[in-house]
């Protein structure tokens, strides 16, 4: 049985059936008729669907934006502008996906030689509960464009977001079996992944489920894409416009509630600011709203589970005992539902778990950097590779900073967000892969090789 529990009021907000074995069976067999003729559908007649889905996505945003809001407690503006954004994501596909997986001439000895990309067939995605719509649309509207039919695993706490994304899918036009939601628990994935109807997985989730995943699926030789952990970096050089830097610091790490793979993290700060960026920090910190998140006041609403708000505490908890210092806040906050106050570290000793691991909640972690390498050799000193940020008015220190940092992207002057028109993914145990843009609708495809030596008879 899977409990969908609002994390605000811990109200049981409903209770779903987990599907059998038999009924597995028959959603992979659907996927596969149902590739069967998405795999021919023209990219005008795919389009025109994944049109449909978006103007759904406008059109009820408001209902939408309440499940996500009720069921893992982001705030209700934040809702909003996800569904937003999967509106955009799913036009951005419509409009691109045809140019982006058109034939590709390569000049070569032959009369021709191209690239087609073709699809592969049913694809498992395996989603978080952290942004319950985007992580989905992100995935199935490049996929879908591209020919394949998908089957989602989504987060065990967020059902209600799993089956309404089912049936947006459904209302757009999108025939039985193209997109389909596998109400199941983690025991059941081993056996969906490894079956053969299924060829390729896409995860974005924990490093530990990362290895777990890409393991089974590498006993199939099957095609993964994982979107894992961060830690991101977010350095800050006696040049940068303070004031910017330090609004784009609280909105960079309590995004979301604070739980975001992309947040900002490590707050690397080099030691001419460091004092004035701290006090200003902490003056903002302490001035955030912690409460309902459906109430258009509240800046941080609580985290989506007790066990996340549980673990983020032991955290903390081992990191101060290690020797870091409180700067404010850092701690659960007594009463109904999983709230966390914001807070702030620093003085924190490198092994740690707010220096070495992923702090999944409202926490900034602060660290002092005498110079640029400095700031450098620290912000890549992780097994993360996600996303980095750094603020600078010099051009030296960005163009260092692009070359030099470890990570699947680079911000200047700006807080790490994810576009459709770029490519988003990370590299160590970040993940592997790319989403969004060209490379995310080409991640599952055959780039099949195309060459024709000599001239057809016509006759």
């Amino acid at each position: 049985m899977l409990r969908s529990i609002n994390p605000a009021t811990e109200e049981i907000l409903g209770e779903f059936s987990e599907l059998n074995d038999a009924e597995i069976t028959v959603a992979l067999d659907r996927s596969i008729k149902a590739f069967d003729a998405q795999k021919f559908l023209s990219y005008e007649k795919r389009a025109d669907i994944m049109e449909n889905a978006a103007k759904i996505l406008d059109s009820d945003e408001d209902e939408f934006a309440r499940i996500l809001t009720l069921e893992m407690g982001k705030t209700y503006q934040s809702a909003k502008e996800e569904i937003k954004k999967c509106a955009w994501v799913c036009r951005y596909y419509a409009e691109n996906a045809q140019l982006f997986l058109a034939d590709q001439i390569i000049k070569t000895n032959s009369i021709k030689s191209f690239v087609r990309y073709q699809p592969l067939g049913p694809i498992l995605a395996i989603t978080p509960w952290n942004f319950p719509f985007w992580q989905v649309f992100r995935f199935a509207a490049p996929a879908l464009m591209a020919g394949n039919t998908a089957l989602l695993k989504h987060a065990s706490n967020v059902p209600q977001s799993a089956l309404t994304i089912e049936k947006i899918f459904r209302r757009a036009g999108f025939v039985d079996g193209i997109f389909q939601t596998l109400l199941i628990s983690a025991n059941k994935v081993e056996k969906v992944l490894t079956d053969n109807r299924v060829k390729a997985v896409t995860l974005t989730g924990s490093e530990k489920v990362g290895v777990t995943v890409a393991s089974i699926a590498g006993s199939q030789i099957k095609k993964t894409v994982m979107e894992l952990g961060g830690s991101d970096p977010f350095i800050v050089m006696p040049s940068a416009d303070l004031d910017d830097a330090v609004q784009k610091a609280v909105l960079g790490r309590i995004q979301n509630n604070g739980q975001s793979c992309i947040a900002a993290k490590r707050f690397i700060i080099h030691t001419a600011v460091y004092e004035n960026f701290r006090e200003a920090l902490k003056e903002k910190f302490e001035a955030l709203k912690v409460g309902d998140p459906m109430d258009e006041k509240t800046d941080i609403g609580p985290l989506a589970m007790a066990n996340t708000r549980d673990f983020l505490e032991h955290q903390v908890n081992d990191s101060l005992k290690k020797g870091a210092k409180r700067v404010v806040g850092a701690e659960p906050i007594a009463g109904l539902g999983y709230f966390y106050q914001p807070g702030i570290l620093e003085n924190i000793p490198w092994d740690a778990p707010a220096a070495q691991d992923e702090l999944f909640g409202p926490v900034a972690s602060l660290f002092k950097v005498q110079n640029f390498e400095e700031a450098i050799a620290l912000a890549n000193n992780t097994r993360f590779g996600l996303g980095s940020a750094i603020f600078t008015q010099d051009k030296n220190e960005m163009e260092r900073a692009i070359d030099s940092i470890e990570a699947g992207c680079v911000f200047v002057n700006s807080i790490v967000a994810s576009d459709p028109r770029l490519p988003f993914g990370g590299i160590k145990s970040s993940g592997y892969g790319r989403e969004l843009s060209a490379d995310g609708i080409r991640e599952f495809v055959n780039i099949k090789t195309v060459s024709i030596v000599e001239n057809v008879n016509q006759q």
